[in-house]
């Protein structure tokens, strides 16, 4: 790849100028920018390994409430509430980590996120009160803002007829991550007889490995306007120029619902199969089932709908995924036993990853150009908003109805989503 003297902002291989915005100035040259199979790869071994501490928190968590003092009464409760903390600092500050990245440099905003990781898991692993769990979970606030910065640094670099390919497949390495961190957790507290905690020193480790993969083998592949202005008033005017577009309101307000009924369902997965399991003994093993081996398959079939997006259409994919999702949450609250839960949590794994493919997809596709990398760098802002709500209706729900009540209610709202989505469809065909 030959030096690019000049950068756009349209998709590679435009020729267009770059013409400087009131918001920003072109950025400076930074040599050849990276290709984009080598950045993949070590962006997805980032997420995957982002994912996998992730979902030993979210996997465990149920038991290492009872390893730091809380009766069995209030377990349920305080996993969606716990489990709402990791988003609390990270709704307030996820408009300026794009705006970070944009201006100083991405690959320095996608480190402190490694960063931050180790310290969290070494947290949790110290953790011995309560209140040290949930300081240590209230942290991960800092460490969020990192997906959406990788996929904008992606997208810069991706040819246009290989980005749903792409995404799809960057797509995949958060259920891969939260596939194979239980089976690692099981795999240490079961098979090799160690205690939790060490489940987690070893995620901390694992980070730290990350931080120096970063720093060697990826390079800071910079936008094609780096803004100027405080990062106040950038971080104000991206979130105002984003929810402007109306395009971006309807993704962020899909990918919104899909996040919200994930995030109502997702913490009671352990207890769900906790009750399942009847007392019997390899608990980690049985969660790592449904949590981790199901959902790695899932998650290798999900890069199919990128191919898939292509062909027929990224909201076509969307709408399927997300009805599709709607009934496999039904099946998990009826199932009658473990490994019937975790063949249904295969395909709700792999329709949750189409989901979240689908809309990287169309934000890729459908943004323009100019603002194309702050809604890519804020494409998660739902996800902060419902880790909020989710977990906190999902602890409402189950004191009400009990563990299965979660996954009904965020039934209900994969099935209106996706409902929603497949109406927009049918008007867009027929006007």
């Amino acid at each position: 790849m030959t030096p690019r003297t000049t950068r756009t902002a349209a998709t590679p291989g435009d020729s267009a100028p770059l013409s400087a915005t009131p918001g920003g100035e072109p950025a400076p040259d930074r040599g050849p920018d990276q290709g984009w199979r080598s950045l993949l790869l070590v962006y997805a071994i980032t997420s995957t390994v982002e994912a996998m501490g992730v979902a030993q928190v979210f996997s465990f968590l149920p038991l290492r409430l009872r390893e730091v003092g809380l009766s069995e009464d209030q377990i349920p409760t305080f996993t969606g509430l716990f489990s709402s903390l990791i988003f609390v600092f990270g709704i307030i500050l996820v408009p300026f980590w794009g705006v970070w990245a944009d201006k100083y440099s991405r690959r320095a905003v996608i480190v402190r996120s490694a960063v931050v990781e180790a310290v969290v898991f070494a947290g949790v692993a110290l953790a011995r009160e309560p209140w040290q769990l949930a300081a240590s979970l209230l942290l991960v606030g800092f460490q969020l803002g990192n997906t959406g910065v990788m996929l904008a640094a992606l997208r810069d670099v991706t040819p246009r007829d290989r980005v749903g390919t792409v995404t799809s497949l960057f797509g995949a390495t958060g259920p891969l991550g939260f596939a194979l961190g239980p089976v690692l957790g099981a795999v240490m507290m079961d098979g090799l007889h160690l205690p939790l905690t060490d489940v987690f020193w070893f995620g901390s480790l694992l980070s730290l490995a990350v931080v120096a993969l970063l720093l060697v083998g990826s390079r800071d592949i910079r936008p094609a306007v780096a803004p100027v202005g405080s990062a106040l008033a950038l971080a104000r005017r991206a979130v105002g120029g984003v929810l402007e577009d109306p395009a971006v309101r309807r993704i962020f307000l899909i990918f919104g619902v899909s996040i919200l009924a994930n995030q109502m369902s997702r913490p009671y997965l352990p207890l769900l199969v906790e009750r399942l399991h009847g007392g019997q003994p390899n608990l980690a093993s049985a969660i790592s089932l449904v949590t981790g081996a199901a959902f790695l398959v899932g998650a290798l079939l999900s890069p199919l709908a990128g191919p898939l997006g292509d062909r027929i259409g990224f909201r076509s994919v969307l709408a399927g995924a997300l009805l599709g999702a709607g009934v496999a949450l039904l099946g998990m609250a009826v199932a009658p036993s473990v490994a019937v839960l975790a063949g249904v949590a295969v395909v709700y794994a792999a329709l949750q990853a189409a989901t979240q493919a689908m809309v990287f997809g169309l934000v890729a596709v459908e943004v323009a150009p100019e603002r194309r990398s702050a809604t890519l760098n804020l494409v998660l802002l739902p996800l902060y908003i419902a880790g909020i709500v989710g977990p906190t209706v999902g602890a409402v729900a189950a004191g009400v109805g009990g563990i299965p009540a979660p996954f009904l209610v965020a039934a209900v709202v994969f099935l209106v989503g996706g409902a929603g989505v497949a109406v927009s469809l049918r008007r867009g065909s027929s006007g």
